[in-house]
């Protein structure tokens, strides 16, 4: 194999190799370290879907949703509530209809996620599992 052929197959492998860590990382769903709550990964499809408004211990639940079309947000979806985008698009656009209910608000970045949830105990959100850093508190990765 001459020079050009190698480099250009460890380009490949390398390339190779990011693209694996990037489609198998884990979604990690944070909450304030101080917040103490117990939660099954029933409960956190509820607080996501409108169902359940409260943690275990009280507190007002907020959860926090990442933008339509992200990779993270696709994966979250399929793995808490059951549901493809257009599903969970359709589901809030009924209960906001009836007025029963709140979509989550829409955070464009993990940085952003990380932030929120550092500084208020009642936000629950999500992001991938390398971004996570000991100002929150994982309760569950899918």
């Amino acid at each position: 194999m001459n020079r050009l052929n190698r480099i250009k197959a460890m380009a490949a492998g390398i390339t190779l190799a990011l693209l694996s860590n990037i489609a198998f990382s884990d979604v990690a769903v944070i909450v304030n370290p101080g917040n103490d709550a117990q939660l099954e990964a029933d409960d956190i499809a509820k607080i996501y879907l409108g169902k359940m408004k409260r943690f275990s211990n009280g507190n007002l639940a907020i959860p926090l949703d990442r933008t339509e079309g992200s990779d993270i947000r696709i994966k979250f979806l399929e793995s808490t509530v059951g549901k493809d985008e257009t599903k969970m698009k359709s589901y809030w656009s009924r209960l906001i209809f009836t007025g029963k209910g709140v979509p989550p608000k829409i955070v464009e970045s993990g940085q952003e996620v990380k932030e929120l949830v550092s500084r208020n105990p009642d936000i629950i959100g999500y992001i991938d599992s390398s971004e996570v850093d000991d100002s929150v508190k994982v309760i569950a990765t899918f």
